[in-house]
């Protein structure tokens, strides 16, 4: 019998922290596709695999903790929701919100944030407030409000946020059969890298410093390992790097531009305990995997998203990437998010010809 993908908090109810009285605030989240890169593969002499998250209903990997996160706030009654965005989050609490009946406020730094997603807060009906500094200046003023006004805080130090994100590592020890043997991953807020851990500590049966143990209930393992985590960093967002929170973050990966991550001792965790690391790249690298991503696998993403690809790139150079691996890759956003940093200074206007398979085979050099 067919079975129709129901979202992450349905498919996995029995790891969930969700009660009987819960109602479900869903958009069939999740189900994403796991895509081996021959170009990759023959590269690495491994086999290297893209968790494509771009497919997410808003197109980030976003979804997967809002679901959760949206799914307790509506079932406690309170009517607003607010989050602090560096883009992806505002998309994904708008829809979410709108989903659930409730009102979004999306505090934003101002001038930094790509136009497509902004777009999808907006007319997702979210209530923007622009503020003249950085990601960890809005985050700090989401805190205050939702601490003092009966307001629902829905970035990912809400930790139901986490619980919905651990379900990615879950899918891939379904499709694989089981855990891979290193799994990277771009970094900034760092609530991601410390979701995968938990999730694939938790299919392999091994706890960690989760807020939500009793999530596991009486759920057999179902990996028999777990993998090295190695998450990347943008060089001009990088405070792992540097040891310290970075004041003025900058990188052209605007989604991962955090310098003080929220989720920082729990992805020290993660790295630590998954004898795993956290590098950082440039943002020229950044930008060359999203286009190699793009060319040579046919996945087009935002170039956080690349920084994935490009810190392995970089692990391959330096002589790191055992010979046969299995390696997944997560993607965390869609490239059409963003389309001018992609485009560059390329030109978008092809020269134009008559209507007739002569010009056509002219232009084309056939």
């Amino acid at each position: 019998m067919a079975h129709v993908w129901r979202g992450v908090v349905h498919e996995y109810i029995n790891r969930l922290p969700v009660d009987d009285n819960d109602e479900i605030v869903t958009l069939a989240e999740g189900g994403t596709a796991l895509v081996r890169s021959a170009d990759l593969s023959e590269q690495l002499h491994a086999d290297v695999y893209i968790k494509v998250e771009g497919m997410n209903p808003t197109g980030s990997f976003k979804d997967r903790g809002m679901t959760m996160a949206m799914t307790k706030v509506k079932s406690s009654g309170t009517q607003i929701v607010a989050c602090a965005s560096t883009g992806n989050t505002s998309a994904s609490a708008a829809a979410y919100a709108g989903a659930a009946g409730l009102e979004c406020a999306v505090i934003l730094p101002a001038g930094k944030i790509a136009a497509g997603k902004i777009a999808q807060a907006i007319v997702h009906g979210a209530q923007l407030v622009a503020v003249d500094g950085n990601f960890d200046d809005c985050l700090r003023i989401v805190r205050q409000l939702t601490e003092k006004y009966p307001v629902a805080l829905v970035n990912s130090v809400n930790p139901y946020r986490l619980q919905g994100q651990k379900t990615a590592a879950f899918e891939i020890v379904d499709t694989l059969g089981d855990a891979p043997d290193i799994h990277v991953l771009p970094v900034g807020n760092a609530g991601n890298i410390s979701a995968y851990w938990m999730g694939y500590c938790e299919y392999a049966g091994k706890k960690t410093a989760s807020t939500f143990e009793e999530s596991w209930k009486s759920e057999k393992p179902v990996a028999t390992k777990v993998p090295q985590m190695w998450g990347v960093q943008a060089q001009g967002a990088a405070p792992f790097i540097a040891g310290h929170p970075i004041d003025n973050p900058e990188t052209v990966a605007t989604a991962i531009r955090i310098g003080n991550p929220a989720s920082w001792d729990y992805a020290v965790a993660a790295r630590d305990d998954s004898h795993g690391n956290i590098t950082c790249v440039s943002d020229k690298q950044i930008l060359h995997a999203q286009a190699r991503l793009a060319a040579k696998t046919g996945i087009f993403v935002e170039p956080a998203s690349a920084a994935s690809v490009a810190g392995l790139l970089q692990h391959h150079e330096r002589g790191h990437v055992p010979e046969g691996a299995t390696i997944v890759c997560t993607v965390t956003g869609n490239g059409l998010k963003d389309t001018a940093t992609a485009l560059g200074d390329r030109d978008v206007n092809p020269a134009v010809i008559a209507p007739r398979l002569e010009e056509a085979v002219v232009a084309l050099g056939l």
